[in-house]
């Protein structure tokens, strides 16, 4: 009767033997009442054979072939004709250990006997099943050719999960055959999907149980030499199933980069699992700056998804010239490039917004398989080019840029340059009206200023405040009081820092006039700042000491649509707080 269990190791074992005995509907005796036989007879014996027998069947140790089970069955039933008088047989040999089996994809590793005691909930238990051969009704071949992966499923949950699965599987043309190919979608988003298929994205613990369930899975598709123990569950326990919302999950557990995630929205819009898309929209929008701005507002246009649209043109706009000059901005597509380059709120020069179009144009000619010269150039960009507002540099750059690029005509660069200086300009077909750009707003914490003989006083000491938002806007600079004693110029060194961290600093010069007007100070580049960071600005000047200074502030102040809060810094060593001092402006975009 012990023959099956002999194979099992003790945990196992217990499991195996607690479902058996829970089974019967009266007690039964113990493990080791029945292996003494002390008690037993032939009647209390025979009963016990079914259930070893249905054990032995259905989980059967890896190598053992049907003839083993056979030989285990008669042996098992011989020894029970024998009686109780007959002394017990001398124990069976355990079977050899079975052959090393080699790693294989995702979570197909063998499952033990008592897998469903492990997993007391249904949850644990149907998350189980991601991945796994076990009861598997169909089996999705996911990538390109040459690079797929062979992925098992289960087709009831995931016609549960989306419509699109539901009319494959279940609608008036079902699919029939066992293995369906699936091109378009790469493994790892395709393993994403159906997690979230499984499992749900409105409550679990997706953080622990992507964890739990893909741990090795999607190392191996990255690459990773790592491969997942078959002794896992043994060694670690089932997740906590807490909640957690999927925009956690993604930023946290899957470390998705802009190419993982861009395929996960692609399979989540292509099978109808909204609450997937929104996850992967709420990941972009974290995730979204300068450089990757432009192919995100692409792939925003081609998912048709206006939110995710929206939050790339505020930073195109407000960060143009380093989404311009960023790699990813060579990466869209012409459609997207004429979109970007007819937009009146772009914040830069228009000789920027020229230099990133041949550089667009250089990059599609090596996709296209031409040789990068200016004739291919213009035959890329196509209208593309006559939407660059030309006419809006500066003579100055005009001449030291565009006019020797060699990609416009000798008869546009003679006609342009004449209608810089001459009084009867030529018709050009260029846009001739600059760019409106963005209005930069200014937040002002003091109600009130003033001057005193004896301070405002720098000498090398920092000033210094701390700020955060309550929505994504742009810091572009500084307001800075200036002499009290007339007019004056000041050398000044400003910062921007995010939990000690310098974000942005830049080393200027400005004149004051001797009013108590504020007088700005930029950045070179407008820095992003997230919501609800504190983030803190400094300012080190050095002219006049004398000077004036803000007072009766507020740790409050409402700008539009954003919400600014103060609190001192630790850095301020020039007497600079809340209450009072210098930085009176934030100056910003929003």
């Amino acid at each position: 009767m012990l023959l099956p269990l002999a194979c099992l190791h003790g945990r196992v074992a217990q499991c195996l033997t607690s479902l058996l005995l829970l089974a019967e509907p009266l007690p039964r005796p113990g493990r080791g009442a029945r292996a003494r036989g002390a008690a037993s007879t032939g009647a209390e014996a025979a009963p016990a054979a079914p259930p070893a027998k249905m054990a032995a069947e259905l989980y059967t140790p890896a190598g053992t072939t049907a003839a083993d089970l056979a030989n285990s069955n008669a042996g098992a039933t011989t020894g029970r004709k024998a009686g109780p008088r007959s002394p017990p047989s001398a124990p069976a040999p355990a079977p050899p250990p079975p052959a090393p089996v080699p790693p294989t994809f995702g979570n197909n590793h063998p499952e033990s006997p008592g897998w469903r005691c492990c997993r007391p909930t249904l949850r644990e238990r149907n998350a189980l099943m991601f991945n796994n051969e076990l009861m598997a009704d169909v089996h999705f071949v996911v990538g390109p050719p040459g690079a797929t992966r062979t992925v098992p499923a289960h087709k009831y949950v995931l016609a549960v999960g989306s419509s699109v699965f539901y009319a494959m599987f279940y609608g008036d043309l079902a699919e029939v055959k066992s293995e369906i190919h699936i091109p378009d979608v790469e493994p790892a988003a395709f393993l994403i999907l159906k997690f979230t298929l499984c499992w749900g994205t409105t409550d679990g613990s997706l953080l622990g149980s992507l964890r739990w369930l893909l741990r090795g899975t999607l190392q191996e598709l990255m690459g990773s030499s790592h491969t997942p123990s078959p002794a896992m569950d043994a060694q670690e326990p089932a997740p906590d199933l807490g909640p957690v919302s999927p925009r956690y999950m993604y930023s946290d557990e899957i470390d998705l980069e802009a190419d993982t995630v861009l395929a996960t929205l692609y399979a989540a819009k292509k099978y109808i699992v909204p609450a997937l898309a929104k996850a992967c929209v709420n990941f972009l929008e974290t995730s979204l700056e300068a450089k990757n701005a432009c192919v995100l507002l692409s792939q925003s246009r081609l998912f048709e998804e206006p939110e995710l649209t929206q939050r790339c043109w505020e930073v195109i706009d407000a960060q143009a010239e380093m989404a311009l000059r960023s790699e990813g901005f060579c990466e869209i597509d012409r459609q997207t490039l004429e979109i970007i380059v007819t937009r009146e709120a772009l914040n830069t020069k228009e000789a920027v917004v020229f230099e990133a179009v041949l550089n667009w144009a250089e990059a599609e000619c090596k996709r296209q398989g031409l040789p990068v010269t200016p004739r291919n150039k213009r035959h890329v960009l196509g209208r593309a080019l006559y939407l660059v507002r030309i006419p809006t540099m500066t003579l100055e750059e005009f001449a030291n840029g565009a006019a020797q690029s060699d990609i416009l005509t000798l008869e546009e660069t003679h006609s342009i340059f004449l209608w810089y200086t001459a009084t009867n300009k030529p018709r050009l077909d260029f846009p001739l009206t600059k760019r409106k750009g963005l209005a930069p707003q200014r937040c002002h914490r003091f109600q009130s200023s003033a001057y005193r003989s004896n301070q405002w006083r720098y000498r090398g000491r920092c000033d210094s405040i701390q700020f955060a938002v309550d929505r994504r806007v742009f810091i572009a600079g500084l307001g800075l009081y200036g002499s009290s004693s007339g007019k004056a110029e000041y050398s000044v060194k400003i910062e921007l820092k995010r939990l000690g961290v310098v974000l942005a600093q830049n080393l200027t010069k400005f004149m004051s006039d001797g009013s108590s007007n504020t007088f700005p100070v930029w950045f070179e580049h407008p820095v992003q700042v997230e919501q609800d960071t504190f983030y803190t600005a400094s300012a080190v000047l050095d002219g006049s000491e004398l000077s004036y200074f803000g007072q009766e502030g507020m740790t409050e102040v409402q700008c539009g649509k954003v919400a600014f809060q103060f609190q001192c810094s630790s850095d301020s060593t020039n007497g600079t707080g809340v209450q009072g001092g210098q930085i009176p402006e934030l100056i910003f975009y929003a």
